[in-house]
């Protein structure tokens, strides 16, 4: 796999480009709309976005990531979309992924980029986060 200083993160190829914008000016409201769930039904309230992800990881196919390679999109997205996969299976024993191929694909390419791996949380100290902030029933 190239490294990161091997790859332009935003694509040359105009289509890509476009979703790519799109995509990334959408990451504040989808994160909104995410954390907002917790404090209601999450997963009735959360899967349409999951849906949304796996529909949009389908969009490109030369590569497991947004725009296919990894790009600007997989950076601004990751970080929530591995929290929110670890919080939904931690505390609301829901995997993300079931049933989401490419969300599985792409979470699992992820994890094998070193310069990302170096930046995860601790799992323990994540989900204590996220009760504490968004859950405080949930103690």
């Amino acid at each position: 796999m190239p490294t990161m200083k091997d790859q332009s993160h935003v694509p040359a190829d105009p289509a890509k480009k476009e979703f790519g914008e799109q995509s990334v000016s959408q990451v504040d409201s989808v994160t909104t709309d995410l954390y907002a769930a917790l404090k209601g039904d999450a997963i009735r309230q959360a899967s349409p976005i999951f849906d949304s992800f796996e529909n949009a990881l389908g969009k490109f196919d030369d590569g497991p990531f947004f725009l296919g390679q990894f790009s600007w999109v997989d950076i601004a997205y990751v970080p929530f979309i591995e929290r929110f996969h670890v919080v939904f299976d931690e505390v609301f024993k829901h995997d993300i992924i079931e049933g989401r191929p490419k969300l599985r694909t792409f979470i699992e390419e992820v994890n094998k980029i070193d310069a990302y791996t170096q930046t995860r949380f601790d799992t323990k100290e994540l989900v204590d986060l996220h009760k504490r902030r968004f859950l405080p029933q949930q103690q």
